[in-house]
This record gives structure tokens, C-alpha cells and sequence, in this order.
């Protein structure tokens, strides 16, 4: 393995994260072995920029990190030794954007209410306190979520059918809608999958001498564009969802246990597989 650059991008809630209680507690460890190996674990979330910022603190995270489903890339300036192309500085951050603003699926959604207004919720209806009575979330946090860059997520309480519909209309105009643990994200065509395909040849190109092996973690369909870009794809069991189904993957784990558990117990595993020189990626 030393010869190679480990890359450990890892969806939160559901899969670092405690569905319930958002405890990373149960990854601690693994998650200091993994620095001691200076092996990156790399968020990627429908979270917000601001709420990664405090996620990172509590996780002890210095690295990139990709935000609202790949809306977005966070470097943290100097992290390699260029700037990346395309990207701009915000809040010492290099940041390299995939998709419109918030506002402008905003405006598509607000065009589409004669037809579903009655059926969803979106964020920026809700404010804080709907958001905490959405997520469970407390004050601070609920407040981080609501600062959305590049997409709109939609509580949605219509039947089946009618999600059908607007999911329809909404890809018609260009969206992209992805079902996550508990909301629907509205925003470009932008994924997990294409954020990490992007950082990763900013790692690669940091460090040409050392080929980079990617790891991918999730829980939720939202991730199945990160789990089948990956290297290897780990699934992470869930206590509410079915197991995403990825169309192809050539080296594919799946854990029995559910949240930050079931992400040790899945690495573990990943890791074991790479140390075995026998089975180990070329």
C-alpha cells in the first residue's frame, strides 16, 4: 500500500455519521489510524460549506472536502502545492464549482408550484426551525444547513405518483434530483462521482510518482455516483434505507452493521484486501 496514495471519500449521515444522533464516536479510532497513515478521508455530503466547517473540527479533518453532492470542492489553500485551475479563493479555500447557485433552482421550483406546492417543503420555505423539526437538528446547526450554495433540498409529503411527476418536470428544466437519506436535493447536473473524479487528479497531479487508489463509502442512493467512480465502492448497511444498487463495479464491499460501525467494520476490511499482496490493485 505504500506505494500507492489512499484516498478515503466518505459520505456523513448514515455513514460517518450516526443516522440518529450524528455520533462519530464509534470512528474515532479508525479515523485517527487512517491520519497516522496520512491516508486523506475526504467528506463528501449533501451537507453545507458551513456545516463542514464544523464537522471537520470535530473530526479533526484538515483535508478537502466536496459539499451539496458534489455542487462543490473545498481545498484548503496551499493543501497541494498549485492552485487548481478554475477554481476561486473563498474564505481561504480553493473552490471549484460545478453547477448554478441556489437561486436558480429556487426560481425552478417556485415556477413549478401551481402543480406540487402542496405536496413538499423545501429548506428555504421551513427556515431554522422547520429545518430542526425536519432533521432533529439543534439551533447552530440547523442554521448551517440552511446555507445552501448550489442546491435546494425538498421534505417532500405527496404521494408516490406525484413525485414521479415533479421529479419529471423538474429534470425537463435541466435539474438533477437526488433522493438522499431523508430529502430530495434539487440542483445541476453535478454528483459525488464527478467531484471525486476531479479532486482525484488534483491528488495525482500533486504527486505523479505515486498512483492514487480511490475508496468510496455511502449509505444512500445519492452516493451510488461516487460508489461505481471509486476504486473500491464500500456499503454501508442502514437502518432505514435499502442498500443503493450500483450497475458495475469491479471491487465492491458491503458492511453488516449500520452507521459509523459498520464504516469501521467496512475498512477494515478494504484494508485487509489491499494489504493482501496477493489480491491488491495493480
Amino acid at each position: 500500500m505504500l506505494s500507492k496514495r489512499l484516498l478515503v471519500f466518505t459520505d456523513l449521515d448514515g455513514s460517518l455519521l450516526d443516522h440518529h444522533d450524528y455520533s462519530h464516536e464509534a470512528a474515532d479510532p479508525m479515523l485517527a489510524e487512517l491520519e497516522r497513515m496520512h491516508v486523506p478521508v475526504i467528506p463528501a455530503t449533501s451537507k453545507t460549506a458551513a456545516e463542514l466547517l464544523e464537522i471537520r473540527k470535530e473530526l479533526n479533518n484538515h483535508h478537502p472536502f466536496i459539499i451539496e453532492n458534489g455542487a462543490a470542492v473545498y481545498i484548503p489553500e496551499n493543501y497541494f502545492r498549485r492552485r487548481p485551475p478554475d477554481t476561486t479563493i473563498v474564505d481561504k479555500f480553493w473552490v471549484k464549482a460545478f453547477t448554478q447557485p441556489r437561486q436558480y433552482w429556487q426560481a425552478l421550483l417556485q415556477s413549478l408550484n401551481k402543480d406540487f406546492e402542496d405536496c413538499y417543503t423545501t429548506f428555504a420555505q421551513a427556515g431554522v426551525e422547520g429545518i430542526m423539526e425536519l432533521t432533529g437538528l439543534e439551533p447552530g446547526k440547523a442554521e448551517q444547513a440552511s446555507m445552501r450554495g448550489y442546491s435546494e433540498p425538498v421534505s417532500w409529503h405527496g404521494t408516490e405518483t406525484k413525485k414521479e411527476k415533479f421529479i419529471t418536470q423538474l429534470e425537463d428544466h435541466g435539474a438533477v434530483v437526488l433522493q438522499g437519506g431523508r430529502f430530495l436535493h434539487v440542483s445541476g447536473n453535478c454528483n459525488k462521482g464527478s467531484a471525486l473524479r476531479w479532486l482525484t487528479r488534483q491528488y495525482q497531479s500533486d504527486d505523479p510518482s505515486r498512483p492514487v487508489v480511490t475508496i468510496a463509502a455511502g449509505d444512500s442512493q445519492n452516493d451510488v455516483a461516487m460508489l461505481e467512480t471509486a476504486d473500491i465502492a464500500l456499503i454501508i448497511r442502514s437502518p432505514v434505507n435499502e442498500m443503493p444498487l450500483i450497475n458495475q463495479h469491479q471491487q465492491c464491499f458491503f458492511s453488516g452493521d449500520f452507521g459509523p460501525k459498520g464504516w469501521v467494520e467496512g475498512l477494515n476490511i478494504v484494508l485487509d484486501f489491499l494489504r493482501n499482496p496477493g489480491t491488491a490493485i495493480s
